[in-house]
């Protein structure tokens, strides 16, 4: 059947200049298409600038001011009540969504897929068709390898911003059902290979597409890979939940090509916390980028997601192991969840499991592998159970609180003994 819901196609990216001269290509090729933009450059002051236009007028030209000044906040009282009137006003007419520079895809997905506006759903009113992100290839290595932050280039979205550009960049390729790539027109052929290839290393499940600013046969084509493709699969987690979810996270790529290289390191065994924390720096300053999830073994009921970008590290709380919950609580995670704890569950550790994704440049996969091993527990220190590895010396201890003050007073952990 027909899907009669207008299709949004969201574009990210870190260049504004890139990603509006894609934005307008596209409204060239189809004079019903809506473009959705919005200006942060006072949202600082609580103030988002909006405007809602065709090729040929603008439909809207708004402010809106916010109590909170933050992209949250822009998303959930701005984007989506837009992105629903919008559709309402014009049900004949596919919107474009393009974001600010300091906002992410995901967050977008995030929020609409729960919200609602004047009591209908978002994803009622419209089909998020697909995740654009458009990267510019005369910056985007500088940029991802920057340790700048969002403040240092006037880009932060709210006074607490303290986001990296490369987290943010890295982010933007990750969650993007296709990338654009754009001036690649003045670069040689090694360097847009070099480009090319670290692409395919951070976001190997996404479509990658050349835009190089041809004229109108270009732009026709450009609309035929961008629009309406149905990419976006909402049912995918962010990058954060997907290896719980038994998705890929990356690809194990030791020799790589144009010197772009990507390891992936799996281990059923707990990481000592000492240990993992003595040689942070050395994992996270190694490589270019870094994500996963892994466990500690002071920290035996909680999963921990790993992001590093920039030289700089984020680690998280995602929340409970499977093994450590009673089973009568299993239902609250997910189908997906569930059914990828399933197919690989352990007898000793059960769903417990470290799985990291490392890109960069000419990475030394064995060294990398050999300190990360050297930070998990010894058959020595594995023998000593679950209640030995509770009190070993744990710099991360009250990083990641869970729910309730206790862990469960019945769990299961395993068969250490």
């Amino acid at each position: 059947m027909t899907d009669p819901r207008p299709h949004v196609t969201v574009l990210a990216g870190f260049s504004p200049a890139a990603t509006d001269v894609v934005a307008r290509s596209l409204l060239v090729t189809d004079p019903s298409l809506i473009l959705i933009t919005h200006d942060l450059a006072g949202i600082v002051d609580g103030v988002v600038r909006r405007t809602v236009r065709t090729a040929t007028r603008v439909l809207e030209e708004d402010h809106t001011e916010l109590v909170h000044g933050c992209v949250s906040c822009t998303l959930r009282e701005d984007v989506v009540p837009t992105l629903v009137r919008t559709s309402r006003r014009h049900p004949g007419s596919d919107l474009v969504l393009a974001l600010p520079p300091a906002v992410e895809p995901e967050a977008v997905a995030a929020v609409c897929a729960v919200s609602t506006c004047d009591g209908i759903a978002v994803t009622d009113a419209v089909r998020l068709d697909s995740y654009v992100t458009v990267v510019d290839a005369t910056t985007l290595i500088d940029d991802l390898t920057s340790t700048d932050d969002l403040r240092d280039r006037g880009r932060h979205a709210a006074g607490n911003d303290r986001r990296g550009v490369a987290e943010v960049i890295s982010r933007q390729i990750e969650f993007a059902d296709t990338v654009v790539l754009w001036g690649t027109s003045q670069a040689d052929v090694l360097e847009r290979d070099h480009i090319t290839a670290l692409l395919h290393r951070l976001a190997p499940w996404a479509t990658r597409v050349r835009a190089d600013g041809s004229p109108a046969a270009g732009e026709a084509d450009l609309a035929a890979r961008l629009l309406r493709t149905g990419r976006h699969d909402p049912a995918v987690p962010g990058m954060a939940g997907r290896a719980l979810e038994g998705y890929p996270i990356g690809l194990h790529d030791p020799v790589g090509d144009h010197r772009v290289n990507a390891m992936l390191f799996h281990s059923r065994r707990p990481f000592h916390p000492q240990r993992l924390h003595d040689a942070l720096d050395d994992l996270s300053g190694e490589a270019l980028r870094g994500r996963g999830q892994l466990w500690i073994a002071s920290q035996p009921g909680t999963a921990v997601s790993w992001e590093s970008a920039g030289g700089d590290l984020m680690l998280g709380n995602l929340g409970r192991w499977l093994v450590s919950l009673p089973q009568q609580r299993w239902d609250e995670a997910s189908d997906m969840r569930r059914l990828a704890a399933d197919a690989t569950w352990d007898p000793y550790y059960g769903d417990r499991a470290t799985v990291l994704s490392f890109i960069g440049f000419d990475l030394d996969v064995d060294a990398m592998t050999a300190l990360l091993e050297s930070c998990l527990l010894t058959d020595a220190e594995i023998a000593g159970g679950v209640d030995g590895w509770r009190t070993l010396p744990d710099p991360f201890a009250g990083y990641f609180p869970l729910e309730g003050d206790q862990e469960p007073a019945t769990v299961t952990e395993g068969a250490a003994s």
